[in-house]
């Protein structure tokens, strides 16, 4: 735990664009919640709170900013984009990628609103959770969040009510599952909502994290038209309708991924992409026997600064429930021993390697998904959910911050005055030397007390004071 004697550089170098977001309170709130989720290890309002030894305050002020204070998620948000688009290096670019995705925020114990028990596969357990969704901004030079929004569970009862009132019909045998069984009476109300969405009544019911990542895309179009960025996502997301609406409703080119069971359709009747990918193998290693040219060639593609290389198999072929794509099949080893990563497009003219590059700036996603929820994303305590909503927007914006410092000369400049490192432009690297400056400070404060004349347990007995409160 580092001790805060005064708002970190970083924090008071880019306050100002979001000044006209608070009331004056409730700015000063946002730098000392902000500075909190770069210095403190307890990214928790009582954490946040405990740092800050110099002017110690209440943490029930410091909550109020997350449950009382009325300033918009959404102009926060605008805050945020504006300071990045700001700057040369952080602005979205005509070669940027957006990455559609989800990430848990897992919770011990159901007090939170709207907390729902989903099943997380990186632990092959189901767990108590709330499901953020992200569409993220990456080019070879930055990334960070454009939007998000907390997915909300379907409310059973209403689910059911407004079922029936849109004409549809539920069978009388399924309602003995409501005692019986919850989570399969759940699972068939679900079920009846996905085959009617498409009467609007029915759709409006609920929102599905598809519905949700349908909104996010029109908007930014609507707001970007002029970039015409492609979209990439994982398997999840590669789902024929939603591919649909992005072709022929926001008209906008993206890179799905599919699984090795996903069907193509061939002369000789449909294969699995896996199956399909064998049989490429076999004619693979019959051309080297026969110096024939082989399905697979080797590409490179930019990634970031580096050269990055595959061995892709590329053409256009129906696959089965998505209609006529652009398939692209690599693999990392020249020998084809590696799993097989399958890609599909709606831009028929791209060639493997723009397609590849594409799907590659969906990682950058991931790596804000593990390094927010080093900044705090899932350590929140507030149980409102529009509270968790305002906590997530702030975490947004400290990885922003943290991604501006790395463009920001002049910034750079004041950070490496009296911590003389080299920063490798991770978002933990900047966090690491924002810690070290709170550090610095702190050994400065004390210094410049005892060089007024002060006892060092003159200097050091407020500040054991404000830890053990």
């Amino acid at each position: 735990m580092i001790p805060v004697v005064e708002t970190p550089e970083i924090v008071s170098h880019y306050a100002p664009f979001f000044k006209a977001v608070f009331s004056p309170k409730a700015f000063e709130q946002f730098k000392r919640y902000v500075s909190g989720l770069i210095v403190s290890e307890n990214k928790t309002v009582e954490g946040i709170n405990r740092i800050f030894v110099i002017d110690v305050r209440n943490q029930s002020s410091l909550n109020r900013l997350l449950t009382e204070s009325p300033f918009s998620v959404e102009a926060l948000n605008h805050a945020r984009l504006d300071l990045l688009g700001s700057l040369v290096g952080t602005k979205m670019k005509y070669n940027g990628v957006l990455s559609l995705d989800d990430t848990l925020l897992t919770h011990y114990g159901q007090e939170f609103e709207k907390i729902a028990y989903l099943y997380d596969s990186t632990q092959g357990c189901y767990v108590w959770a709330h499901n953020l969704v992200n569409l993220h901004y990456s080019d070879d030079q930055t990334d960070y969040p454009l939007s998000f929004k907390l997915w909300e569970p379907a409310e059973i009862q209403d689910l059911e009510s407004g079922l029936k009132a849109a004409g549809v019909k539920i069978r009388q045998s399924k309602y003995a599952l409501k005692e019986s069984d919850p989570r399969k009476w759940r699972n068939y109300l679900m079920g009846l909502w996905r085959r009617h969405q498409d009467k609007p009544e029915v759709k409006n019911l609920y929102q599905s994290k598809l519905l949700v990542g349908k909104q996010m895309l029109a908007q930014f179009v609507s707001e970007h038209s002029d970039l015409n960025l492609p979209v990439t996502f994982d398997n999840w997301y590669t789902q024929p309708g939603f591919c649909r609406f992005l072709d022929k409703e926001l008209k906008i080119f993206y890179v799905g991924t599919l699984a090795g069971s996903d069907r193509v359709m061939l002369a000789k009747g449909d294969k699995s992409l896996g199956e399909f990918d064998r049989q490429l193998q076999e004619e693979h290693r019959q051309a080297l026997e026969t110096r024939a040219k082989s399905p697979f060639r080797k590409i490179t593609i930019p990634y970031k600064g580096e050269k990055e290389s595959y061995y892709s198999y590329c053409t256009t072929l129906q696959i089965h429930n998505f209609g006529k794509q652009r398939l692209v099949i690599n693999h990392q080893r020249a020998d084809l021993s590696d799993s097989a990563r399958f890609f599909i497009s709606n831009r028929l003219d791209w060639q493997a390697e723009g397609i590849t590059r594409i799907r590659r700036h969906r990682w950058p996603v991931e790596v804000y998904h593990e390094e927010g929820k080093a900044d705090g994303l899932d350590q929140y305590q507030v149980r409102d959910f529009e509270a968790i909503h305002k906590h997530i927007a702030l975490v947004a914006v400290t990885y922003s911050l943290l991604r501006a410092a790395q463009h920001d000369h002049a910034l750079l400049h004041k950070l490496q005055k009296n911590i003389e490192t080299r920063l490798d432009g991770s978002a933990g690297d900047w966090r690491r030397n924002t810690q070290a400056q709170a550090l610095w400070a702190l050994v400065s404060f004390i210094a410049a007390a005892l060089s007024h004349g002060k006892t060092l347990a003159e200097v050091v007995r407020p500040l054991i004071a404000a830890f053990s409160h």
